[in-house]
């Protein structure tokens, strides 16, 4: 029973629990003191991420010596394909049933957050995209240049980085995750704001589930692996990005999941886990699909053209290779897209960011998910071909 206690899918899901309870109760006061907890625990959390992507990826590359352009570009290549495929599968769904949904479309009556006591600003010391690209670039000089010392350093700072992982931002995340779940449910995004979209969100949270299903049995045909000894093992990653709403936030999180996993190369996991949380956001990306569909139906009168969509999936899995992991990321960095070819206007583009908003937490959760069976792949592709770190 201890163990369970101290377990962190306990933590994290009683983290949920007391959020809300807490959000439903209390006060301007006591959300004064909640709101400035959150914003230095997320300043914190944010802060670690280009650390944790530099302390994984560049030690890994170059463990991987001559073959990490060729694991890299690998890597690149299934996670777009993912993307777009997820894209194209909500469009498909969307087609077929949008047009028999009869969806409410207002949400009023929702309390404002009050203003944090104090603003503690933690700058990162670069952004997240500046810390994949320095990796990658690091990572492939050193076995380039077959920098021993380089190399050792770059190892040096890995365990560091664990150990920041280990004694910050693990503890951190049920408290963060609390807050989080206190500030929807005092808002009352929880209890009113839901129900506006519950048919949409639904359909999108069984196509995350199909999409990942999806996902791990063609990892595990390739791999010639178990996948249900990877996903089993994903449990406080998916809570964790439920309550982060952020792939960035809950890298190390999944980072310890793929780890136990007996069927994932550690050496694909430190490679892959981390990159992935940047460039793979298939829920995200079949989330928006469908959502844009959706609100073209509702404010529009009619769902884009077959072409008209074609072309923004193609798009949007370019978009979602560069996208922040960080809340909403996805859907603001495709804005242009949703103006310049599906040609929204104002009040569409802030449906979309609402509705988006509203659900983020299971998009998220499903980039993570998946990422686990996109490393299954990678181990697959490395043990097939030969490569060793």
């Amino acid at each position: 029973m201890k163990k369970i206690l101290e377990s962190l899918p306990f933590r994290l899901l009683a983290g949920v629990i007391i959020g809300i309870l807490a959000g439903l109760a209390a006060n301007e006061t006591f959300m004064n003191i909640i709101v400035t907890v959150k914003q230095v625990l997320g300043q914190i959390i944010t802060f670690c991420v280009p650390l944790i992507v530099i302390g994984f990826i560049a030690p890994s590359i170059t463990r991987l010596g001559k073959n990490a352009s060729r694991m890299l570009g690998v890597a690149l290549l299934i996670a777009y394909v993912s993307s777009i495929g997820a894209a194209f599968f909500a469009m498909s769904a969307g087609y077929v049933l949008i047009p028999h949904l009869s969806i409410v479309t207002s949400a009023e009556g929702l309390k404002e957050l009050p203003e944090v006591i104090f603003q503690l600003e933690i700058p990162q010391i670069m952004s997240v995209m500046s810390a994949l690209v320095f990796s990658v670039l690091i990572g492939l000089g050193v076995t380039w240049t077959n920098s021993e010392k380089t190399a050792g350093i770059l190892e040096e700072f890995q365990q560091i980085v664990l150990q920041i992982v280990t004694r910050i931002i693990i503890p951190a995340l049920p408290v963060f995750i609390a807050c989080t779940f206190c500030g929807l449910s005092y808002e009352g995004t929880i209890t009113r704001q839901l129900p506006v979209f519950l048919k949409v969100i639904i359909i999108v949270m069984a196509g995350h589930y199909i999409w990942m299903a999806l996902l791990y049995f063609l990892a595990g045909i390739y791999s010639g692996k178990n996948p249900v000894e990877v996903v089993r093992h994903y449990g406080p990653a998916y809570l964790t990005a439920v309550g982060t709403m952020s792939s960035a936030a809950t890298l190390a999180v999944a980072l310890r999941c793929a780890k136990k996993s007996s069927v994932l190369r550690e050496d694909m996991v430190s490679f892959g886990i981390p990159l992935f949380a940047n460039i793979h956001l298939c829920g995200s990306v079949l989330t928006e699909v469908f959502f844009v569909m959706t609100v073209s139906q509702i404010l529009y009168g009619s769902i884009p053209s077959v072409g008209t969509m074609v072309l923004f999936c193609l798009l949007l899995g370019i978009f979602a290779i560069g996208a922040p992991g960080v809340p909403g990321g996805t859907v603001m960095a495709s804005l242009g897209l949703i103006t310049g070819i599906l040609l929204f206007n104002d009040t569409g583009t802030a449906l979309m960011l609402t509705i988006f908003a509203l659900q983020d937490s299971f998009g998220t959760a499903c980039n993570v998910t998946g990422d686990g069976a996109l490393t299954l792949m990678l181990t697959g592709y490395a043990e097939k071909h030969g490569i060793h770190s």
